[in-house]
């Protein structure tokens, strides 16, 4: 009987952090599992606890190899390992494991240390970037005079991690572009994250109060304060502002509530279980995203499985979802009245017609199901061309290379 395939995911971030790349990290890991594969993943501990045990996610049990790691004390919960440790903790992981593929999931401590050592045993090796850098370098303590300088080394660096790789992915074309143009690479795989649309419950009937909806980490680099502002300035008694996620900023912007005079309208719920997220979902009127950082943005696309207009920031691979006047409507990054426009705009529009937008976004979402995206995947793990699954992929559509940040 043959064995099954066994791949070792390196990440960063896993849960309990919560994160879009946590979040798809957790979900290929139980969905390789469900397809048959040994699937190991070896990422930070959590806590000062670490070791090798079975951990169970949407059913399947995995493999998890968590580290020694450390509290990055800017960031309000990340945990890394030392990287002049990692390479010396993946040694021992891949003598233990003797994976037939890595597949990692950043070229930042982790993803590198398992390219390194795992290309000079010959292992397959693919790549997946959810970074933005511009994420990262907010939670360093270099200065912003220096940042530029910081990024050019970590792009380097990044450069021979990605040179060793049988396939670099990432979550959308926009973002592929991104990293082709930046960092001085070519034939970079779009693949989405995916989700399961069946999760999620769209509620196409009258909604009272009406609610804003915005889902993520509450950080600097989703501009949050943006919509925030713009809510202060919409018309209606009716409205209110939801904020679900944990982040720095999270006092920050309830200080800003009440400047703003819409604290008793806002509520920022921190941290909820799926099941209470998908509530949430169900009962919003309008989704909004302000962020200028998303390589995919998973709550966008569990937002329009829920069937809701978003509004969005056009910046980065967002409108690769949010389609103009389709599924909702773009503004410009940063600027608070064209976001408050484009708020009023959705809100005031006849309810067939704000309803229609969900029905867009809902029809376009189904494209992104998991289980297409755990196929490519599989595809890639088995050794078949980057060529013959881009084919296949839904992101290889979109070639647009506006408004993409340049280094």
């Amino acid at each position: 009987m043959t064995s099954p395939l066994r791949l070792l995911i390196a990440a960063d971030t896993f849960p309990p952090n919560v994160n879009g790349a946590a979040t798809f990290t957790q979900n290929l890991a139980s969905g390789m599992a469900a397809r048959g594969l040994d699937v190991h993943v070896v990422t930070p501990a959590a806590s000062k606890r670490h070791g090798t045990w079975y951990e169970e996610y949407d059913g399947q049990r995995i493999t998890v190899h968590r580290l020694p790691s450390d509290r990055w004390w800017p960031h309000d919960w990340l945990r890394y390992v030392k990287p002049w440790r990692a390479r010396a903790h993946m040694r021992e992981v891949l003598d233990r494991v003797q994976p037939d593929v890595i597949h990692y999931q950043s070229a930042v401590v982790l993803g590198r240390a398992a390219v390194r050592e795992g290309a000079s045993r010959g292992i397959r090796i693919i790549g997946t970037n959810h970074l933005m850098l511009e994420n990262m370098l907010e939670h360093t303590q270099i200065p912003k005079f220096l940042q530029g300088w910081a990024s050019g080394i970590w792009w380097r660096d990044a450069h021979k991690t990605f040179a060793e790789t049988a396939a670099l992915t990432t979550p959308t074309r926009r973002a592929a572009d991104f990293l082709e143009q930046n960092g001085n690479l070519h034939d970079v795989l779009a693949i989405s994250c995916g989700l399961r649309t069946s999760n999620y419950t769209p509620k196409f009937q009258a909604k009272s109060p009406r609610r804003i909806l915005f889902v993520g980490r509450v950080t600097g680099e989703k501009q949050i304060d943006v919509l925030l502002r713009a809510f202060a300035k919409l018309e209606g008694d009716d409205l209110f502002f939801d904020v679900v996620g944990t982040g720095d900023q999270l006092q920050q912007l309830q200080r800003l509530a009440n400047e703003l005079g819409v604290a008793e309208r806002s509520k920022f719920h921190g941290y909820v279980t799926d099941q209470e997220l998908r509530k949430i979902y169900t009962e919003a009127t309008v989704f909004a995203i302000a962020s200028i950082a998303e390589l995919q943005s998973i709550a966008t696309m569990e937002a329009m499985a829920s069937g809701l207009p978003v509004v969005a920031a056009n910046s980065m691979a967002l409108p690769h979802l949010v389609h103009d006047g389709e599924t909702g409507l773009l503004f410009e990054p940063g600027n608070v009245e064209d976001a408050r426009e484009k708020l009023q705009r959705v809100l005031d529009l006849p309810r067939a017609q704000r309803e229609a937008l969900g029905q867009g976004g809902l029809m376009n979402v189904q494209a992104h199901d998991i289980d297409t995206t755990m196929e490519l995947f599989e595809r890639l793990y088995r050794g078949e061309s980057v060529q013959s699954v881009g084919r296949d992929s839904v992101n290889e559509q979109d070639h647009s290379l506006d408004g993409l940040p340049k280094r």
